[in-house]
């Protein structure tokens, strides 16, 4: 034995090497028989699958160029971590973008801006951009809403996120005086650090659901009351990533207190269906929506991915026969967020967004109903000049999810399905979520979001509008081909906005039903 012992302490590091090695060999070509290629080539092999699984990071630090990634380029990452930073979010020497590429966006300039007086609230705050319209004004609810940011955090569940991603994100919108979606994980703990809040709920009923997985009207009544600072209710039929298609929390992913904020069991599968089980159509989902208004006293609407268009013109028809409806309507594009989701899905499944919200606010304005419905787009707008286009073709609001998660920390590994989120915002694992400091990741997503409203409100007044609302479609202008062959956005979807009522910034600011901090009275 100590022949044996003295042997193994006389080999040298580089034996060692060999021997570890040799045995990997041995293993690869006689016992393994899941990879052809390692079986093939031995120990070698091992290369070509540890570079497959850094080939995005090589391609995002050294391959691609700045604006060749999708789905943000380095470029648009850049200007989001610079402006959450407050740090210099300029470029010099022009632009490095091909002006000529197709859909390129020009915002037409006026040639006299406008102007500003001493005493307009953007003189003394230059970040003030509520919404113009008022959620549930027209429909009478006992609680409307005018949500005090243009910009929002859009629908993102607890689980998916991590507790202090989520956290981060509550207390930055109530720094940026905008509204947080939950979700369809119910309201955490970490909803509740002094943001507006929209509950947000899916086929799953998470967190307002009775024992049997079905909605519970009495657990929503409860949750509103309890919890004054939600402001609205939004209920999924369908999200960009994968409309249509249901989904499976593992069992396994269960801890003991998302159990408890999703009103599941412990440890157990937990199934969302592809349909709600409270509605099966669209007279029941009107019921449905009315129900809920008027049991909550709050604004509710829908949130969807849009394809076909004949069961949105039934509501449309319904909404002009009984004077009732959604008092929102969030448009998800079909490219896809943080929701994971098969290639096939966010790939082909659903109009990407600038086709979804064109053809949907066409049907509504064809019926006369666009003044009844905040319009919300969610769709990669979380930058200025996206931004004005959408507010050109009838937005009133946007909700951004990754861009707020790049805000806080997100470096787009896209593993957010893994639960190996490398920057802690996407994954339960408390190591990784450990990097994130909500004190200061909250500040981030606030300037990320004054620094939007801020330029945005610049790009409104250059083109001689006090107010985002005021754009109209002929003022942008998108590229087709080259210049001769580029329409303005009516010509390219065929359609004008609508007028949207707006008599000043200064009436908005005056509102009792504005949210954020700008109006205690009304909390």
């Amino acid at each position: 034995m100590d022949t044996f012992i003295n042997l193994l302490s006389n080999i040298s590091w580089w034996g060692w090497v060999l021997i570890v090695l040799a045995l990997v060999a041995i293993r690869d070509i006689f016992f393994q028989k899941a990879h052809t290629i390692s079986h093939n080539y031995p120990v070698v092999g091992h290369l070509r699958y540890w570079l497959e699984s850094i080939g995005p990071e090589m391609r995002q630090y050294f391959v691609a160029n700045n604006r060749e990634e999708l789905p943000f380029n380095r470029i648009e990452r850049g200007w989001i971590y610079a402006s959450a930073k407050k740090e210099n979010n300029y470029e010099g020497f022009g632009t490095d973008r091909d002006i000529y590429e197709h859909q390129h966006i020009f915002i037409n300039n006026a040639m006299i801006p406008f102007k500003i007086e001493k005493q307009h609230p953007n003189t003394l705050d230059k970040t003030f951009l509520p919404c113009a319209k008022v959620m549930g004004l027209y429909n009478k609810r006992k609680k409307p809403y005018r949500p005090g940011s243009i910009i929002n955090v859009s629908a993102m569940s607890f689980g998916s996120l991590s507790a202090k991603a989520v956290e981060s994100l509550n207390k930055g919108v109530y720094l940026a005086n905008a509204y947080h979606n939950t979700g369809e994980g119910g309201l955490s703990p970490y909803h509740s650090n002094g943001g507006d809040v929209v509950f947000h709920f899916g086929t799953g009923y998470f967190g307002v659901r009775d024992k049997n997985g079905n909605f519970s009207m009495e657990n929503i009544v409860k949750l509103v009351k309890d919890n004054p600072f939600i402001r609205a209710i939004e209920i999924k039929l369908s999200q960009g990533a994968k409309p249509g298609k249901g989904g499976v929390l593992p069992g396994k992913k269960i801890t003991k207190e998302i159990a408890s904020i999703r009103g599941v069991e412990v440890g157990k599968d937990v199934l969302s269906p592809p349909n709600h089980s409270a509605f099966s159509n669209v007279p029941e989902m009107l019921d449905f929506i009315e129900d809920i208004a008027e049991a909550t006293g709050l604004p509710v609407g829908v949130k969807a991915a849009i394809g076909k268009l004949d069961q949105w013109e039934e509501l449309a028809n319904l909404m002009i026969k009984t004077g009732k409806g959604p008092d929102f309507i969030t448009v998800d594009g079909g490219e896809g967020g943080t929701g994971a989701a098969p290639p096939s899905f966010a790939d082909h499944v659903s109009l990407p967004w600038v086709y979804a919200f064109s053809d949907l606010y066409k049907l509504f304005k064809s019926k006369g109903l666009t003044e009844r419905i905040v319009f919300i787009g969610s769709g990669k707008l979380g930058f200025p000049a996206k931004a004005a286009m959408a507010f050109a073709m009838g937005v009133d609001c946007i909700n951004v999810a990754r861009e707020a998660m790049l805000s806080i920390g997100c470096i787009q590994a896209q593993v957010c399905h893994t639960n190996r989120c490398p920057s802690g915002v996407a994954t339960q694992s408390k190591w990784l979520q450990n990097g994130i400091d909500p004190t200061l990741k909250s500040v981030r997503l606030a300037q990320y979001f004054k620094t939007f409203k801020k330029e945005l409100i610049e790009i409104t007044h250059a083109s001689g509008y006090e107010h985002p609302c005021q754009f109209k479609m002929s003022d942008i202008e998108m590229n087709v081909d080259d210049h001769n062959l580029s329409k303005e956005l009516n010509k390219a979807y065929m359609y004008e906005k609508d007028t949207v009522p707006f008599s000043g910034i200064q009436d908005l600011k005056d509102c009792v039903y504005l949210g954020g901090k700008y109006n205690t009275q009304t909390q």
